[in-house]
C-alpha cells in the first residue's frame, strides 16, 4: 500500500515537472480558451444548469481568469474531475487551472508540485445524518457506516477523528459527490462526511432537506483554493492576482454594477490602479491595463459571487462567517494593488 501511494505521488510530481516547462499563458492564448478543472457536480460550486451551462462559486473564478486573459468569460472548457483524477489532470497539462473545492495542504503544495494561488473558501469537515437517526454529535457515531470520497483529505481527517475519540466506523468509499449522495439517501451509510459547505450544498438538492441535519462538530481546517502547476511563476502570478482582484474589489466597493462609473472617476488611487486607469500593473504580468476590470465584470466581485451562488438567499444558505472580509471580522484579505 505504501509503495502504491509513493508511486502515485512520484508520478504526479513527474508529470508536473514535464508540463511546467511550457508557458501556460502562451498555450491558453494560442488555444483561445482556458481549460479549467472543476468537480463532477456540486450545487452552488460547480454544476451544469438546465441549459448545460456550468455555473457556481468555483466556476466564477474560472470565468474571471478567462475574462482577464482572453477578454471573454465564456472562453472556458470545463473539465469535470474527481478527487482521484484532479491532480493528474493538472500535472499532465490536461487542464491549466484547477478550481475544485481542493484543500491547501503541505504535501500537495510541495510533494505533488502544485502552487495554491490563495484561498477562496475557508471551510472545515463536518457530518450529515438523517434526523431520524437521533444523533446530535459526531462523537455518538461509534460503529457507524460512513460515506467518504476517496482521494481526499476527508479520508485522513475521518480516521484521525475516530481514532482520537476511541470510536470505530466502517467506511463506504465513493468516487464522487453524486455517488455519495445516492448511497447516503439509499441508506448505505449512516452519515456522509465532507466539507461542511459541500454538505450544505448536497442537502439543498434533497427532496426533503429538513429531514437531514449537519452535526455541530467541525473536525478540521479546510482552506479551499484554486491551484496551478509548479514551475510557471508567470501563470501563477496571473491567476493569483485575478483572485485577489475579486477580493479587493469587494473591499473597495467596486461591483459589476458600478465598475464602469468608477473607471476613471475615482479619487482612490488603489481603485484606479486596480481598474487600470493609473499605473502599469497589467504590464507587469503580461496583460493589458483592463485585465482586472474584465475579471470583476465577468461574474462580479467576491461578495457578489458568494451571494449569487452559495449565500444566505440561495438554497445552499451559507453565511459569510470566516469568508467575510477582514474589515468585517472574517479572514478575506487581499494584498495591496500597488
Amino acid at each position: 500500500m505504501k509503495k502504491t501511494v509513493i508511486f502515485g505521488a512520484l508520478t504526479v510530481a513527474g508529470l508536473a515537472a514535464g508540463a511546467a516547462g511550457a508557458a501556460t499563458l502562451d498555450d491558453v492564448k494560442a488555444r483561445g480558451k482556458l481549460n479549467c478543472g472543476v468537480t463532477t457536480g456540486l450545487a452552488g460550486f460547480a454544476a451544469p444548469n438546465a441549459n448545460g451551462e456550468w455555473e457556481g462559486f468555483d466556476v466564477a473564478v474560472c470565468r474571471a481568469v478567462a475574462a482577464a486573459v482572453l477578454s471573454d468569460k465564456n472562453a472556458v472548457e470545463f473539465v469535470p474531475t474527481t478527487g482521484k483524477t484532479r491532480f493528474t489532470a493538472l500535472a499532465s497539462g490536461e487542464i491549466d487551472f484547477l478550481a475544485r473545492n481542493t484543500t491547501w495542504t503541505f504535501s500537495r503544495d510541495t510533494d505533488l508540485k502544485f502552487d495554491f494561488i490563495g484561498v477562496n473558501y475557508y471551510d472545515g469537515q463536518g457530518f450529515m445524518v438523517p434526523k431520524a437517526l437521533g444523533v446530535s454529535s459526531a462523537k455518538d457515531l461509534d460503529g457507524a457506516t460512513v460515506c467518504i470520497q476517496t482521494g481526499t483529505t476527508t479520508e485522513l481527517n475521518l480516521a484521525d477523528f475516530f481514532r482520537k475519540n476511541n470510536i470505530s466506523y466502517e467506511p463506504v468509499p465513493v468516487e464522487t459527490n453524486a455517488e455519495g449522495q445516492q448511497q447516503y439517501l439509499a441508506g448505505a451509510c449512516d452519515t456522509y462526511t465532507t466539507d461542511a459547505s459541500g454538505l450544505a450544498a448536497t442537502r439543498a438538492t434533497f427532496e426533503n432537506p429538513g429531514e437531514h441535519v449537519l452535526l455541530p462538530e467541525i473536525i478540521s481546517k479546510e482552506p479551499l483554493g484554486p491551484l496551478v502547476r509548479h514551475g510557471d511563476n508567470d501563470w501563477g502570478d496571473i491567476t493569483r492576482w485575478v483572485l485577489n482582484a475579486l477580493i479587493a474589489a469587494e473591499e473597495l466597493g467596486v461591483t459589476s454594477a458600478n465598475i464602469e462609473e468608477m473607471t476613471g472617476n475615482t479619487n482612490n488611487p488603489e481603485i484606479a490602479r486596480l481598474l487600470g486607469t493609473e499605473g502599469t500593473l497589467g504590464e507587469m504580468i503580461g496583460l493589458d491595463a483592463e485585465w482586472a476590470k474584465r475579471a470583476i465584470m465577468a461574474e462580479g466581485n467576491y461578495g457578489e459571487i458568494f451571494a449569487k451562488n452559495i449565500g444566505e438567499e440561495t438554497p445552499i444558505g451559507l453565511a459569510r462567517g470566516l469568508n467575510a472580509q477582514w474589515t468585517d471580522g472574517g479572514l478575506l484579505y487581499a494584498p495591496p494593488f500597488r
